[in-house]
């Protein structure tokens, strides 16, 4: 028996996953990415900031558009924060050089157990 990825009743979810995976890179980016320029002025960091938000919503509104309807609103915005999470993992320990402490690796596998509740039927 082969395994499958989904059906194409699922295509909206794979999309909706895959463009909010995108745009918190841009949310990542636009949020944190200054702290490792910090001599840059305050001003420039939030310039630059509001432009790549501009991109972030680019991928975040269609997403949810998307996935509303095959998924509810709540769960939209609990996989919006999995997905941050995964991403500011690797930010951090690629661009700020913050190593991910047990601590927090507890705290975001509790989050993780609160997802599996919200989509527990």
């Amino acid at each position: 028996m082969k395994a499958s990825l989904g059906t194409i009743d699922q295509m909206p979810n794979f999309m909706t996953i895959g463009l909010l995976f995108m745009s918190n890179i841009f949310m990542t980016l636009a949020w944190y990415g200054h702290l490792r320029f910090p001599k840059f002025p305050l001003w420039q960091a939030i310039l630059i900031s509001w432009g790549l938000a501009f991109f972030e919503y680019c991928l975040q509104v269609p997403a949810n558009r998307l996935g509303y309807g095959s998924m509810s609103a709540y769960q939209l915005k609990i996989i919006q924060e999995i997905i941050t999470f995964t991403v500011f993992i690797g930010f951090a320990a690629l661009a700020l050089n913050e190593p991910l402490t047990w601590r927090y690796g507890i705290s975001m596998l509790l989050i993780l157990a609160a997802v599996s509740i919200a989509f527990y039927k």
